[in-house]
């Protein structure tokens, strides 16, 4: 009979998805509210999105010890920044701390899948995609998270972000109004946690224009 040894791992996979859409003058950010380990609920109403910036969101699903980790760690750098430069940290100057931030611990990284929404300097909204160690993107849209598997085809299939190596290049953000942005956003979650376990039970939606952040809530399915 072999040996079992019993293996320690210092991460986890909570679960859940996050999606982010970028508009010509607005940015939808959304997750489920679920967190789970394993077939195990821990909690069903734990937020992923988290608030960088008057104009920066972030939305992270992984190992939720390494995401609350990443996101002190970038609200110490963003008062750090606000005090030399008496002013707030733009979202493509976050979008690069975050990747500066990630990649730093690529030897050791924070399991922790990300995508970041908001404007940039022309009032555009942004969207940026991240792997764990860093390698980002500037993009229409984008998922992360147990559910983008069923998540990205259905963006995909419905937004067709034109191809990055067009000459001129193209603009990246979706055609759809708000309204439209912020329909779609649901049907996805509404679809995806039909087939996702670790989907489900709320969904948080952050959208920013600019007159602001406002926050909207759907229930999702329970079981």
């Amino acid at each position: 009979m072999t040996k079992q040894q019993a293996n320690w791992s210092p991460y986890d996979n909570n679960g859940g998805s996050c999606v982010a859409v970028a508009g010509a003058n607005y940015c939808v950010i959304a997750a489920d509210t679920r967190m789970s380990t394993g077939y195990s609920i821990l909690t069903r109403d734990y937020s992923k999105i988290s608030k960088l910036a008057d104009k920066c969101v972030m939305a992270s699903s992984g190992f939720q010890a390494d995401v609350k980790a990443l996101q002190k760690h970038l609200a110490a750098r963003h008062l750090i920044y606000q005090h030399q430069h008496n002013k707030q940290m733009s979202c493509p100057a976050m979008a690069q701390l975050l990747s500066n931030t990630l990649y730093y611990k690529r030897f050791f990284p924070y399991y922790s899948f990300n995508v970041l929404g908001g404007l940039d300097n022309e009032g555009k909204g942004c969207v940026y995609t991240y792997d764990a160690v860093g390698s980002y993107e500037r993009v229409g849209y984008s998922s992360q998270g147990s559910g983008s598997t069923l998540i990205t085809p259905f963006l995909d299939n419905q937004l067709k972000s034109p191809s990055p190596l067009l000459l001129p290049a193209q603009d990246s953000v979706t055609p759809l109004s708000e309204a439209e942005a912020i329909d779609l956003v649901k049907t996805v979650f509404a679809s995806a946690t039909e087939r996702d376990i670790y989907t489900g039970d709320k969904l948080e939606i952050v959208i920013l224009n600019a007159d602001g952040i406002r926050q909207e809530f759907m229930e999702l399915r329970k079981d």
